[in-house]
């Protein structure tokens, strides 16, 4: 059975799902929702998930919503890239809440409203704020990769594919890669891992489309 992933190309949150599932190799098809006209708001998909927010995944008689449940779901289904042991496990998990706290609720945050607000809205104060957290999270994880390939076990697991939900995006949000060598490296490890695509590569919707 073919499971189905809601989702939007903008969302990073969406892309660790999407990113997850393609690369353990799962069937599975992206249903597109128009967020920024409302439709996760609508009665129909808050039927589906009373959070109003993508991704939703649904396998049959299971509906997840949330990213690090869709990831441990689908690791666990397909066998890969999970911890080897419970201790592993812990820190998989470890740096997925981080990265739910720290990075993505700030990189996103930040990147929403530097990118998809019109310019004469943008909060600066706001901005600024948040590129400092952003700033600090990103060196958490410059040092988290020090002399090491991958966050948890010598190999890619879903902490991975979590932490670099929104940094493959083009979009600026004070993110340049060449001032994070360790973060570089690994997006590119990441990136050749096999069946890696980039968001708008994965999922339908743009800033193209609505442009």
């Amino acid at each position: 059975m073919t499971l189905r992933l809601y989702c939007f190309g903008e969302s990073g949150n969406a892309y660790k799902a999407a990113l997850t599932l393609e690369l353990a190799g799962l069937d599975w098809e992206p249903v597109w929702v128009d967020f920024f006209n409302g439709a996760a708001r609508s009665p129909e998909f808050l039927a589906l998930n009373p959070m109003g927010e993508v991704p939703v995944m649904v396998d049959g008689a299971v509906t997840l919503s949330q990213s690090g449940a869709i990831q441990d779901y689908v690791s666990s289904k397909s066998g890969q890239f999970g911890g080897q042991s419970a201790a592993e496990r812990r820190e998989v998990l470890r740096w997925m809440f981080w990265d739910n706290h720290k990075m993505s609720g700030q990189a996103g945050s930040l990147r929403f409203l530097m990118n998809f607000l019109p310019e004469e809205k943008r909060p600066a104060p706001v901005i600024d704020w948040l590129s400092g957290r952003v700033r600090a999270a990103l060196g958490v994880l410059e040092r988290g990769l020090e002399g090491q390939d991958w966050l948890v076990g010598g190999r890619s697991t879903i902490a991975d594919l979590a932490c670099c939900g929104y940094l493959y995006y083009p979009e600026p949000f004070g993110f340049d890669r060449a001032d994070w060598p360790n973060i570089d490296a690994w997006l590119d490890r990441i990136a050749a891992l096999p069946g890696w695509k980039p968001p708008y590569d994965l999922m339908p919707g743009s800033p193209a489309d609505r442009a």
